[in-house]
């Protein structure tokens, strides 16, 4: 299998030799020779190769030596890293100095192993961070990789799977692709499969040419467009070997090391033809296979007629020798590094007083090393050349897109620049206009395991999965997301709340229970109706002060009665409006005390009714105590205990502002904390246990005769301001905010308006509907009301 395009590496070899003859400066009166072999792609015959260079002749006789013209001090070499190795233990043993032009390789570096071998190419240590940040530019993040399976491609897989974790890029799957040039048995192609059915997009290919042999005949029966590949090994090997993958390889990416141009090398290469150097085999086989003649002078003599401008310009697209690869730049370094090396050596001999060693030289191979590992110079393109190193500390690659053409032609257009001068400082220069995408991709194609989250949503590992594999779920209440991809959701401050989206929080409206709004306007309105039906039915009661009914149900008590509850159903108005230091103070405490007194006051005028049909006898205990007013002072009493536990409510922890943040989201509702709960439940506690009181006393006294006997009524009112706050107490738990606000307050207007409608409603009924039954007649005629 010929490789025409490595030809080129011979083309920049004899450029080199022969601007090295010419320079007057460099290595003057002397003359370069060399000695050409084809790496073949077995590599027993490679070596064979190397055992007749090392004899003098094609014939293997080892521990002799039949050079007629002095011997070669220098190896060039550098396919493959095998062949480098078997080279390199081979060559030691005559310490020959051996200088790679192929792909850095670490092993290769190893100075104990390989003391006499020198690679040419600087360490690609730089290339994984440049790949890793052109799939964060593009946010690529679920990648296939391609490696070959041998130290090198495992020392990159270690490293650079490593790093992509530390950025959050994930792979698919690994291939690890045979170093040999063989490939047999369909199971061997079962990862192309893979490739198509994988929902990664883009495709990691780092390996020598020996591993990338395996890509190229699968991709014969598997054809993966729509892929996107990224070259991290040599191109011109990948080009040379691969002339089945460019429809596959198109919109792919390739990064080398960053070089100028070498002056006149591209010309050179246009206008060489097989005359010129009539004992190369090669050059001539490779004109007439595929320009189809052959020149006078070269080595199978004239065959066929050239058209007068033939060159290697009008090579078949897959061997493309005017684009200058890597390998053949780096050859070109080799010969004039050993150029001044030798240079460098003929000036020492000369200094140390040896001027017949500058005109009949006598070098050993083993005497270049110490000048090899202190070489430096710059070539002509600009470059420094050293082995120093420092050059591995600092990286410069370019990035070129793949652009295959329909006709055969493929070209490589640089789009972009990586630098890395150390770990903590690298920059990527990039132009995407001028990328050229696979065909099945109109846009920038994406590779990601799962769809980024939007604002608002967060990222769920799945279980058993790469981190790159997630599910989006929805922030919880109360928290944002405001950027893509967001690992955790941000919770909102307390004055700020999340909008529908949950993309971003929004300041809170501040809100109370106003008697603007509708619950505000019905609440206000129930007890400013209930406040004048009170003052209606006192109004009755003063104007009727004289009547049997009125006089028979203890009248002080029912004036009491009144006013407390006309000063209940008013004080429910401190609950609504924008509570302020004052309204959250009296509030609870004045709807403690004058809630007590209503409930006293029932007490009392129960106790009225038992004391009064009590008296039998004059003279009798009872009727003193009836006479005395005993049953009035319940009232004080009660009032009394009332407000001492208020006091010690107000003395210890007392209502104060508070702002409900948490109630409704979107607005800050402005409450009256009670304080001290203990407080608040002693005070409602102490109210039901006088309720309860009144209750019993009525239930006791509902047997007594009707004419006189209110305690029915005050029985059934008792009931319902009962059934009202134990109603209350559940309902007050299970809201809140505004809402809350509202229970409590129709909790005091129901209560007071049962209250007052089960004691006076029958009275009135009787004064406004029945009036003869409100007389001494009346009453005697068993006159119920």
């Amino acid at each position: 299998w010929w490789l025409w395009k490595n030809y080129q590496y011979v083309l920049a070899f004899r450029f080199a030799i022969q601007e090295i003859n010419k320079d007057s400066q460099l290595l003057p009166n002397l003359t370069l020779g060399f000695k050409f072999f084809n790496a073949f792609a077995s590599e027993q015959y490679t070596l064979l190769s190397i055992v007749y260079w090392l004899i003098g002749i094609n014939m293997p006789s080892p521990n002799y030596t039949c050079h007629t013209q002095g011997r070669h001090v220098a190896v060039i070499a550098g396919t493959t890293s095998a062949l480098s190795v078997e080279f390199g233990t081979l060559l030691e043993l005559y310490k020959n100095p051996q200088l790679t032009y192929g792909p850095f390789d670490p092993m290769l570096n190893d100075k104990d192993q390989f003391p006499s071998l020198y690679q040419m190419a600087t360490s690609d240590s730089s290339l994984g961070h440049g790949m890793i940040y052109l799939l964060l530019h593009f946010g690529w993040t679920w990648v296939v990789l391609f490696v070959s399976d041998d130290m090198k491609g495992e020392q990159f897989l270690q490293y650079f799977e490593a790093e992509m974790l530390k950025k959050g890029i994930c792979v698919a799957f690994t291939v690890k692709l045979p170093v040999t040039k063989k490939l047999c048995g369909y199971s061997d192609l079962t990862f192309m499969s893979s490739i198509r059915v994988s929902s990664a997009n883009v495709h990691i290919l780092y390996g020598d040419v020996s591993g990338l042999i395996s890509v190229d005949i699968s991709v014969q029966s598997f054809v993966t467009v729509g892929k996107v590949w990224i070259m991290t090994s040599k191109w011109d090997l990948v080009m040379s070997e691969t002339n089945h993958m460019l429809h596959s390889l198109h919109g792919g990416f390739s990064f080398s090391p960053h070089r100028e141009e070498i002056p006149g090398l591209k010309h050179f290469v246009k206008t060489a033809n097989p005359s010129h150097y009539p004992e190369d085999f090669y050059f001539s086989k490779l004109w007439l296979f595929h320009l189809h003649c052959s020149l006078e002078g070269s080595f199978c003599g004239h065959i066929g007629s050239c058209p007068p401008n033939t060159s290697l310009e009008f090579l078949p697209g897959h061997i493309d020798l005017l684009t200058i690869s890597d390998s053949s730049y780096l050859v070109y370094n080799a010969i004039y590094t050993v150029a001044h090396v030798l240079h460098k050596m003929l000036l020492e001999k000369v200094e140390m007083g040896s001027p017949g060693e500058a005109i009949q030289p006598m070098i050993l191979p083993w005497q270049l090393h110490q000048f090899l590992r202190k070489i430096q110079f710059t070539n002509s393109a600009g470059d420094k050349v050293s082995f120093h190193e420092t050059r591995n500390h600092m990286a410069h690659y370019d990035i070129q897109s793949i652009v295959n053409f329909p006709s055969g032609l493929r070209l490589l257009t640089k789009i972009g620049e990586f630098s890395s001068k150390s770990p903590h400082e690298q920059s990527l220069l990039f132009n995407e206009e001028m990328i050229e995408w696979p065909v099945t991709f109109k846009v920038t194609p994406q590779s990601v395991c799962s769809q980024s989250c939007g604002p608002g949503f967060r990222k769920m590992s799945q279980e058993g999965r790469p981190i790159c594999c997630y599910t989006c779920v929805l922030c919880p209440e109360k928290e944002i997301a405001n950027q893509t991809d967001a690992k955790q959701c941000i919770p909102c401050e307390d004055h700020e709340y999340p909008n529908q989206d949950r993309s971003r929080c929004l300041p809170k409206l501040m809100t109370f229970l106003a008697f603007e709004e509708s619950l505000g306007m019905a609440l206000a309105c129930m007890a400013l109706c209930f406040s004048v039906l009170t003052a209606a039915v006192l109004w009755v009661f003063v104007k009727h002060q004289d009547t049997p009914i009125i006089k028979a149900n203890n009248r002080p008590l029912s004036y009491i009665l009144l006013i407390t509850l006309l000063l209940c159903f008013l004080c429910s108005l401190l609950f609504l409006g924008r509570p302020n230091t004052a309204t959250c103070l009296l509030r609870q405490i004045a709807f403690g005390l004058v809630s007590t007194v209503a409930v006293s006051t029932g007490l009392a005028k129960t106790i009225t009714v038992i004391l009064a049909f009590k008296v039998t006898k004059p003279g009798r205990p009872v009727r003193r105590l009836l006479i005395s007013g005993v049953s009035n002072s319940v009232i004080p009493i009660c009032f009394l205990l009332q407000l001492i536990l208020c006091s010690i409510w107000l003395g210890t922890s007392p209502p104060f502002i508070e702002l409900d943040t948490h109630s409704e989201p979107g607005h800050i509702i402005l409450v009256c904390n009670k304080g001290s709960v203990t407080a608040f439940y002693c005070v409602l506690g102490y109210l039901g246990s006088l309720a309860l009181a009144s209750f019993t006393v009525a239930f006791l006294a509902r047997n007594l005769p009707d004419t006189f006997n209110e305690a029915k009524f005050l029985m059934f009112s008792i009931l319902v301001f009962c059934s009202v706050w134990v109603t209350f107490l559940p309902v007050y738990h299970s809201t809140k905010g505004k809402v809350m606000v509202a229970v409590e307050v129709f909790s005091i207007l129901a209560s007071s308006a049962g209250l007052l409608g089960c004691i006076f409603v029958p009275k009135c009924y009787v004064i406004l509907i029945r009036p003869e039954m409100n007389s001494l007649k009346g009453l005697k005629d068993k006159g119920k009301f």
